[in-house]
Parts: C-alpha cells; sequence; structure tokens
C-alpha cells in the first residue's frame, strides 16, 4: 500500500479528468480480458456519467463530451452483447 503522501504528489501534478481517464483505461484494458461486451458496455456507462457528473469548474470541457459519448454507446454496446 501507498503512503497517502505519494498519491497526493502525483494528483496534483494533473487534472481530475486526466486522473478519471487513466483509471478509466486501465479498467477498460482489465476487462478486455473477460471478454463480455454486457461488463464492457456497464463500465461504459459508469464511466460516462462519471465523466458528466464531474465539476466542471475542476474539469476541461473535453471530458463532458467524453462522458457524453460514452453514455451514449454503452447502451447499445450492452444491447449488442450475446451473453
Amino acid at each position: 500500500m501507498l503512503p497517502l503522501q505519494v498519491i497526493d504528489s502525483f494528483l496534483l501534478n494533473y487534472e481530475i479528468g486526466q486522473v478519471l481517464l487513466l483509471v478509466f483505461a486501465l479498467g477498460t484494458i482489465g476487462l478486455l480480458g473477460l471478454g463480455s461486451k454486457k461488463v464492457l458496455g456497464l463500465h461504459f456507462g459508469a464511466f460516462g456519467l462519471i465523466f458528466l457528473l464531474t465539476p466542471q469548474a475542476i474539469n476541461s470541457r473535453i471530458y463532458l463530451f467524453l462522458g457524453l459519448a460514452l453514455v451514449i454507446v454503452a447502451p447499445m454496446l450492452f444491447a449488442i452483447s450475446d451473453e
């Protein structure tokens, strides 16, 4: 487990949207190994809502549009899954 000072010093260099994008990308890479489109669709939907609900005062507008795109793509990905 990392001390909180290490995590805090890392997060001070980046804005919240960049950190959320990193967590989203790492989660997507981890979920690709499962091979489940339903779980991937739920992941996209959850992060789409997180990007949409993050206050714009501390976040860039580009992440708002990314969240909107993920919220639109997530139900389609969930609906076309076979499982």
